[in-house]
Formats: structure tokens, sequence, C-alpha cells
């Protein structure tokens, strides 16, 4: 008789088989029926991993959800503690929906599936589209020529006025690009043959130095047309060496420049501006490491701590546990003045840089 058939016939070899089964890890998609729902908390049986729980805030968050669930319906949701105190798997519905829907999105991608989208509202560099819940950009440069904002000089007034008269309207468009990271998604509105996009991805190589045009510009980068047909995307962190907070304050609609393709993936063509720069952080490579004290100035805070550079490009982290609180952080360092550091990590190749704060050096 097989382990497995003898674990099946008694209940206590069973029980052991069960607890010593690996447990899914945190943040992974399980599935399973629905055993009980009450007021406040539904259970999913996770055979042969125990018992899954959906409670307290994650309850709150998803009663749109629960309010459709019956008895044996089977659910997918996501682990976000393997054990609690009770002995139950926690889950979450809300972050397996939104975890579905960027697969979902993935998938229409690669099936060029076409969605009718209302235009919920326009800026200057395209249109704000939403899918599932996940808001969406649709640039300019990716509009039907029938919907493209033809004005003189590209005045930018004029485009956004031109764009304005597609809120409300319906388009039939397709996902190009999934931005996880950023929450949004960037469609198409224009027809997509395959097999021509194919060919003209065909005279492009990652490496390629290229001269393009900027066809839209958004918090998250900047957009450039390399041809009719083609466009990639710079992204913020490949803008410039130094630190940029607004690519509107580089870049304007129409702006010719040179970038240099990094990556060619799934139809898709990254971009980088700054590759085609000086790389500020190899003038400091043999000449500075850990141990070594600085001057720095301080030029932005973040949820780590704050950001101090030595020069244009060139920026470390102090982190907030250095000082026991965020608060005492922000007091001791002011933004935009300079003070003496000593580098706790100096890796150049990797663009990485910590950095201790010295009170009493002047």
């Amino acid at each position: 008789m097989k382990n497995d058939e003898i674990a099946a016939e008694n209940p206590v070899l069973k029980s052991i088989a069960e607890r010593s089964a690996e447990k899914p890890k945190v943040d992974s998609l399980v599935e399973g029926p629905v055993i009980l729902v009450k007021k406040s908390a539904v259970y999913v049986d996770l055979s042969p991993f125990g018992t899954g729980i959906i409670y307290g805030r994650e309850f709150q968050n998803a009663k749109d959800i629960i309010k459709k669930i019956s008895l044996g319906d089977s659910i997918k949701a996501k682990i976000i503690e393997q054990e609690n105190e009770n002995g139950y798997v926690e889950l979450s519905l809300k972050e397996a929906k939104q975890a579905l829907i960027w697969s979902e999105a993935e998938k229409s991608i690669k099936a060029k599936a076409v969605f009718s989208l209302e235009v919920k509202d326009a800026n200057k560099g395209g249109l704000i589209l939403e899918w599932q819940g996940l808001q969406g950009f649709l640039p300019a440069s990716q509009l039907k020529a029938e919907h493209y904002p033809r004005v003189l000089d590209s005045d930018k007034d004029k485009i956004l006025k031109e764009l304005k008269k597609l809120v409300g309207e319906k388009l039939s468009v397709m996902i190009i690009s999934t931005l996880p990271k950023e929450g949004k998604l960037i469609f198409s509105e224009k027809d997509n043959n395959p097999e021509e996009k194919k060919e003209i991805l065909s005279k492009y190589n990652v490496g390629d130095e290229v001269d393009c045009t900027v066809s839209g510009i958004v918090d998250f980068g900047v957009f450039l047309k390399l041809e009719n047909g083609l466009e990639g995307l710079v992204h913020i962190s490949e803008l410039d060496w130094g630190l940029v907070e607004d690519p509107r304050t580089m870049f304007k609609i129409g702006d010719k420049v040179k970038a240099k393709v990094i990556e060619i993936k799934e139809g898709k063509v990254s971009l980088s501006i700054k590759a085609l720069k000086e790389n500020p952080w190899k003038e400091f490579e043999g000449k500075l490491a850990k141990g070594d004290i600085i001057q720095g100035v301080v030029i932005k805070y973040n949820k780590h701590g704050a950001l101090v550079s030595i020069k244009e490009g060139v920026a470390g982290l102090v982190h907030n546990s250095t000082f026991g609180l965020e608060s005492k952080l922000r007091e001791k360092l002011e933004l935009g003045k300079t003070y003496n550091f000593q580098i706790t990590l100096f890796e150049p190749k990797e663009h990485k840089m910590t950095l201790m704060y010295l009170e009493d050096k002047k």
C-alpha cells in the first residue's frame, strides 16, 4: 500500500501529512471553496494547508465582492499572513482582485484585445481612460488620425482644447503596456498590425542610438516617437543622472532628442536619454570608499530618509534609522543645506551610496 493510501485511511497520518505540506508563501494567490460566511468574516478551505480567513480591514475593503459570495463558491485570494495567532491563513480578496486584473491586462496585450472605453479626462499629453478600476493613459501620438489634435505651432493650450472635445466619448482601444508600480496602463487607439509592428521593430537593436521626437509627457516619464507606428518610453529614472521631479520641466511636445535603446520586449521599446550622457559616478571609482568623510547637500526627503548629493547625478541616502526617528532627521538635515557625512556604503558601479551624518564635524 502506498504512503498516500495509508494516510487516507489513517486520520492521524493524514493530519501529519497535511501539516507537513509546504504552505504557500505570503503574496501567493490561492484558491478554495467558501465554507462559512459570517457578518464580519469569510472562511475558505485551503486543504491541505488549513483554513483561510478574510476579516477585519480586509473584510471591509472587499465588502462589494463578499456580498456576491455564497457557500461553496470557489474564490481566489492573496495570502497576507501564513498563520495568524488563531491558526488561520489570513487572506485578502481585494489584493487578489488587483493581481488578477494586472494578469488579465497582460493577457489582453498578447491577445490584442480591443475595448470600448469612455474618455474620462484629458491633459496636454493625451487622454485619461479607465479599465476595470485602473487608470490608463492614451498618448496623443497613439490616437487615430481623425482624433489627433492638429494645431498650428504645436501650441499646448490648443492641443488640450482639442483633446478635451473627446472627453465623454467612447474609443476603441488596446492596452499596449502595463506599469504596475505606477498603477497605470498605456493604451493605443491605432490599428496595430502585428506583422507590420514586427517588421518595424526588426530595424532596431538594444544599444542603438536613435533620433526621436517627444510625443507625450507624463508623471512617470516621456514617450518618444521613433517613426510612424513605433513609440518608446523613457522612464523618469532614465531621463537624467540628476534628480528629476517633473519631466515637464525638461521637455515639451515636439522636442527632438537622442536616446538609446535599452530594451525591446513583447513589442515594447524602452529608451534611455541619460545613457548618452557621461556617467558622473565614474569620476569617483577608486577615489571614494567606505569610511571616507565628504560634504554633501540635502536635495530631497523620501520615506527612507534624506538624499544627499555630492555632485549632480551622484547622491546617497542617509537613513531615518541613523537618527532614530524621521522627524529628527528632518529637523537636523535641512533641504538645500550642506553638511559633513561619512560614507557607510559605496558601490559606484551599482550607483549606490549610503551616508551617516557627522553632527560635530565642520
